[in-house]
């Protein structure tokens, strides 16, 4: 699928694009990337994570590494997001990619539309905005491929919850899983799905 992203958001600025993955999962961190790309990047395959195949995610990962100015993924653990919730340890992934850029941004495109002001730079936050700019597409990218590497490693720790295919989302495998062997290490304590409080009488 060829995608209509935009290869900037201004031309004459340093920016850095950032998205997260993991968002919505029972278990499992949450991952978050920062992509700084030259203004002159093309790839005709880059789209938003969730409209490419498993193959050409891996692919384009591998581009954006070596092509790249700058990027980085970060994740905030369960226990940091049972204690400052989903939103905050998502923001909080972004800044934590943001802290570990060698290069300083000078604007900020963040997929969404929450965000927390970052050391006074300048950012737009953009709905969908990994369908729009390449910079979020890489971030996505990276944030996701990152995220279902670490989830399938856990998944050799934990195979009861086939992680390695649902990557911790709420499915009905991984739901009737925890109420048949409860929650580990690795599951987000109040992380509230209304499906999942009413299946285990919460």
């Amino acid at each position: 699928m060829k995608s209509n992203l935009l290869p900037y958001f201004q031309e004459d600025l340093i920016e850095a694009g950032c998205d997260e993955a993991g968002r919505g999962c029972l278990s499992g961190p949450v991952f978050a990337a920062a992509v700084i790309l030259p203004k002159d990047f093309h790839d005709e395959l880059l789209n938003d994570s969730k409209q490419l195949s498993e193959k050409n995610r891996y692919k384009l990962r591998e581009v954006i590494e070596k092509e790249s100015l700058e990027y980085s993924v970060q994740q905030m653990s369960p226990e940091e997001i049972d204690e400052i919730n989903i939103l905050n340890a998502s923001i909080g992934a972004m800044h934590r990619a943001l802290d570990n850029l060698d290069k300083t941004p000078e604007l900020l495109l963040i997929d969404g539309n929450k965000f927390k002001p970052y050391k006074n730079i300048q950012h737009y936050c953009i709905v969908k905005g990994d369908g729009k700019y390449f910079s979020i597409a890489a971030a996505s990218i990276l944030a996701k491929t990152y995220r279902d590497d670490f989830m399938i490693n856990l998944h050799n720790e934990f195979p009861q919850y086939n992680w390695k295919q649902n990557k911790g989302y709420p499915t009905k495998e991984h739901v009737e899983a925890i109420k048949k062997y409860g929650f580990t290490p690795w599951h987000r304590k109040t992380f509230h799905v209304k499906s999942m409080q009413l299946s285990l009488g919460f």
